[in-house]
């Protein structure tokens, strides 16, 4: 790909940014809207966690299929090919009659987003040569996110109370559709010199795990543990299959080496532990704010911006502790903060005082601003070049992966304890056991990063990284170069 001047390679950026942008402003505003569409649509508990992890269950499934497939016909390609289904799945979801198309146009969208995130950073690696002005670059792509925790719900809230629900969608079509445009003129196409082969059977058992198992996660309250148990089974079935088929294979889907590297462990742990931390703590503050407290969906998101605004804040710091100090300091901060958060909830009923209120959301802001920049740091420690981009693709997976969990968990725990009471009456503790899974999530980030970031744990990511260091890999690590 031929050197791009200053100005090109900062508006590539910037689109794809703008992609970043609706993905992750979607699903934050898509949280404050929940109870108007509870009311509108007749949604259950369980509904209302379908329309959540319907979107990330098959973000997860995907990514890894779309960075693959983009290293081998084009990411300028995919990448235009998810901006379009993005749109048009918005565009349904804005239209959808019922709960149960809002779930099926919500994969929709899902399918384009899944081709979006990791294609769009697979274009900013391979746009910013120099590695200080590839950092830069980097940092710039994780603020948006905290662009969009700190505008998503204040955004989501103004539109719900203005226009209604549907209006969150409407605000992808034109935004998608210029990105569409920029990257048509101005993103040049790119491919790796030696892309993955494609693993059929390893994505399909990856889609029936996270499939059967949150299903059964989400439905067992309702439907009982018999109806579901097959889903379980199910799910277990998926995993020993992906335990014995993948190490067979040359180029598989998942390689299950990279689990000796204790800094990728502990981050694909500390990614499912935070982001299931973060889809619970939405699910349950959205439901607290509005069916308990009464408030309007505006209200409700001027509640979020004490957890928002830190996040927001926390993020560049983090990034720049990870660059000098390395990620210990940044989890071991992450992994208290969302653990005294969720305590705070749990043991003092920190909803029924606006003081407790408004410090458990600080805190938990400052514990996920933290959490989120040592991840991708953590998971490609000491990897061979060559496999740095698989092994940010799982941490991807990891976050998605996780913030279905504990939307499924959480939102599980508090359809069996509210029952057939309402939720005024019994919220506050039935939401107490949901509150301690938050706590035991942040527990794990504290315990994972302190072990997942010492001496031990560089010398395991050492010895993984020599086994990993085939001749194949040296030689696609040369062409890269």
């Amino acid at each position: 790909m031929p050197e791009l001047s200053h100005r090109r390679r900062m508006l590539v950026l910037a689109i794809c940014c703008m992609s970043l942008l609706i993905v992750s402003l979607d699903n934050t505003a898509l949280n404050v809207a929940l109870p108007s569409m509870q009311r509108e649509l007749h949604a259950s508990t369980s509904g209302l966690q379908w329309t959540i992890d319907a979107y990330t269950l098959v973000l997860a499934s995907l990514l890894m299929l779309a960075g693959s497939t983009a290293d081998r016909i084009g990411r300028k390609r995919v990448f235009m090919a998810g901006l379009v289904v993005f749109t048009v799945g918005s565009a349904l979801c804005s239209m959808a009659p019922d709960l149960d198309m809002l779930v099926a146009f919500r994969m929709v969208q899902a399918v384009g987003g899944s081709m979006l995130n990791p294609v769009a950073m697979s274009i900013i690696t391979n746009t910013f040569t120099d590695p200080r002005e590839r950092a830069r670059a980097i940092g710039a792509w994780g603020a948006v996110v905290g662009i969009s925790m700190a505008a998503g719900p204040l955004v989501g809230g103004l539109l719900v109370e203005s226009v209604g629900w549907r209006s969150i969608f409407w605000v992808n079509l034109p935004v998608g559709l210029t990105a569409l445009v920029l990257t048509l003129r101005y993103v040049p196409e790119s491919r790796a010199p030696k892309p993955r082969r494609p693993d059929p059977v390893g994505q399909v058992l990856v889609i029936t795990l996270f499939g059967s198992l949150t299903y059964a996660i989400i439905e067992a309250p309702g439907a009982g543990f018999a109806a579901v148990a097959p889903f379980a089974v199910l799910a277990l079935a998926a995993l020993a299959g992906l335990l014995r088929y993948e190490p067979r294979r040359a180029e598989p889907l998942i390689d299950l080496r990279f689990f000796r590297s204790a800094p990728f462990s502990g981050a694909t742990v500390i990614a499912i532990s935070s982001f299931a931390a973060l889809g619970g703590f939405l699910f349950l503050s959205t439901l607290y704010l509005q069916n308990v407290r009464g408030l309007d969906a505006l209200h409700a998101g001027l509640w979020m911006l004490p957890m928002a605004v830190p996040t927001f804040l926390c993020a560049p710091l983090s990034g720049r502790l990870v660059g000098t100090l390395g990620p210990r300091i940044p989890l071991l901060i992450a992994g208290a903060a969302m653990t005294a958060s969720g305590v705070l909830f749990a043991a003092f009923e920190a909803e029924t005082s606006n003081v407790t209120l408004f410090a458990g959301y600080v805190l938990f802001g400052v514990g996920f601003g933290f959490v989120n920049a040592p991840i991708t740091n953590t998971a490609v420690s000491g990897m061979p070049r060559a496999q740095a981009g698989v092994a940010s693709a799982v941490a991807s997976t990891s976050r998605q992966l996780g913030q279905t969990l504990g939307v499924a968990v959480l939102g599980a725990v508090l359809a069996a304890g509210v029952g057939s009471s309402s939720y005024q009456d019994a919220f506050v503790s039935a939401a107490a056991p949901g509150w301690w899974i938050l706590a035991g999530c942040g527990f794990a980030v504290l315990v994972v990063g302190a072990v997942s970031s010492g001496a031990w744990a560089r010398r395991t990511a050492a010895r993984t990284a020599e086994r990993l260091e085939s001749p194949e890999v040296r030689e696609a690590a040369g062409a890269d170069t």
